[in-house]
């Protein structure tokens, strides 16, 4: 199964966000990797440059290949809807994206971990596939003897800000949720320009 097992915090730093989340690493070098650190003089990057950083900073975010991306890139343009935030509604409703924004798993690796393993369920049925999507409607939880995790038991107790989505409605006992309706762009908290990705693959 493909997939980034690079060093995160350098490609955060690189973008210049902790898009794998809070690192300390990050907080100690907020400047980009390189040998010179922050002594090095860099030009204003072309409109290329930032088009391909943001779709490199999509790729990294959702934990999606290049050709996944692309894939999901021409199904968005063939669906109805402004292309960019169709891209974005079906990068959220990836299995394993979901898993992570019900706050099963602290991470969106920890949420592909756990769907690899046969630890998660749509409609009753066990889904080992991370990029599966997940229509409206469905629900999504953790399968019945897997719900004694630790990992599991310690997302879904901790207090933060997963959760907090409209378009997801998730019981906490029964740890499970179900998808209400495909996400608004406004309401995804991810800062991704998808205009700027659809200028790259319209060249």
């Amino acid at each position: 199964m493909a997939r980034y097992i690079g060093p995160k915090q350098k490609k955060a730093r690189a973008f210049g966000e902790p898009i794998f989340g809070y690192s300390k690493a990050f907080e100690r070098k907020k400047y980009r990797p390189g040998q010179h650190g922050t002594s090095r003089r860099r030009r204003q990057p072309s409109d290329y440059a930032k088009q391909l950083m943001e779709k490199q900073k999509a790729k990294y975010t959702y934990g999606v290949l290049e050709r996944q991306f692309r894939n999901m890139f021409e199904q968005a343009s063939a669906t109805q809807g402004v292309t960019g935030t169709v891209l974005l509604q079906l990068l959220e409703t990836r299995l394993d994206n979901l898993v992570f924004r019900m706050g099963l798993a602290p991470t969106r690796r920890a949420a592909r971990q756990l769907v690899s393993h046969k630890h998660i369920v749509i409609n009753g049925r066990v889904n080992n596939i991370p990029s599966a999507h997940v229509r409206p409607g469905d629900v999504v939880g953790v399968r019945g003897k897997s719900q004694g995790l630790e990992v599991v038991r310690n997302s879904v107790g901790t207090k933060g800000d997963v959760r907090n989505f409209g378009w997801i409605e998730f019981n906490q006992d029964k740890m499970e949720g179900t998808l209400l309706a495909m996400p608004e762009r406004d309401s995804i908290p991810e800062k991704i320009n998808e205009q700027l990705i659809v200028e790259l693959y319209s060249k």
